[in-house]
């Protein structure tokens, strides 16, 4: 994967939406859990996240039942799963919000895994890409889908540095899972 010139290491921003969630009857949002179909599409996003060599060095998650859900079972596909921080600022978050997340993230972390909901990581994809590989960026325009994963690659010396623009979006996926 190349990322986009700059100074420092490549860092890899990955952007994963949370699996489809069900919708119960006098449930509040934030406790709506995962639907049968986000039960098996959450392992093919970790699934897909090992085989692109795209495993974080550090998660973080929105507080939100669904986003955990999605998180534990991607993660439980892998050995050793990285260190994961839940963060109540993720769920409901706009572009500027998650960039103060992001931005927060030790320097020594190169891969990050950002776990939440639309329409804030669709737009945040978008603000931070000021290029795509391929047909990236129509896809993520088109439709961001429960169990996307978008892929930007940047060089930076710290997260600090991340802003509109700057990074390449080199993979745009959506897992699926399959029927028992």
């Amino acid at each position: 994967m190349t990322g986009r010139a700059g100074a420092g290491p490549l860092r890899r921003l990955v952007v994963l939406r949370h699996a489809k969630s069900s919708w119960p009857e006098h449930v509040p949002d934030e406790l709506r859990p995962l639907a049968a179909r986000g039960r098996r599409d959450a392992p093919a996003a970790g699934r897909a996240l090992a085989a692109s060599d795209c495993l974080p060095d550090l998660a973080i998650c929105s507080t939100a039942v669904r986003t955990r859900q999605t998180w534990e079972l991607a993660a439980g596909q892998w050995g050793t799963p990285p260190p994961v921080r839940y963060d109540g600022r993720v769920y409901a978050a706009d572009v500027p919000e998650l960039l103060e997340v992001v931005r927060e993230v030790p320097a020594e972390v190169e891969t990050l895994l950002l776990i939440g909901h639309n329409p804030g990581l669709e737009e945040l994809v978008l603000e931070l890409a000021g290029d795509g590989l391929d047909d990236t960026l129509d896809q993520v325009r088109a439709k961001f889908p429960t169990s996307a994963i978008a892929v930007l690659a940047w060089h930076g010396t710290t997260w600090a540095e991340l802003g509109p623009g700057a990074a390449l979006l080199t993979e745009v996926t959506v897992a699926r899972g399959t029927k028992a």
